[in-house]
């Protein structure tokens, strides 16, 4: 049943029949990616407060997509892959007074796209993180 007056096949496929797996491909995204069934805690505020830390994350990732990862190939990328590409990877941090330096592995195969992360989401009037390879 539908509320469409008259639909043609290709138009209730596209409205409906899709709009329901994204629907379904987001709650994955939640579910898989994120780990938000983990709800294993006896208390009630303890899993709630894994669930709010989980829309937390996702909500994130979505300002990580929009505006970080633009005009990228993780740019339309699921969370489980922006994780493993950009945050799951081994570097050396060395502080200094007005920057952070991360040295990444030689063979880093996402260094221009975690630069062009880190110029993107700096603040102005602030030096983005510098990346180096040792």
């Amino acid at each position: 049943m539908t509320t469409l007056h008259s639909p043609t096949p290709k138009t209730l496929y596209q409205w409906e029949y899709c709009g329901r797996g994204q629907a379904e491909n987001f709650i994955k995204h939640l579910k898989c990616d994120l780990h938000s069934d983990n709800t294993s805690a006896s208390s009630y505020l303890a899993n709630f407060g894994r669930l709010l830390l989980t829309g937390a994350a996702y909500v994130l990732h979505q300002q990580l997509r929009q505006l970080g990862l633009q005009d990228t190939v993780l740019a339309k990328a699921q969370p489980k892959t922006v994780i493993l590409s950009l945050f799951k990877i081994a570097v050396r941090v060395k502080q200094y007074k007005d920057r952070v330096l991360l040295h990444l592995p030689t063979g880093c195969a996402f260094k221009s796209i975690l630069n062009k992360v880190c110029q993107r989401l700096c603040p102005v009037g602030r030096k983005p993180a510098m990346l180096a390879s040792p």
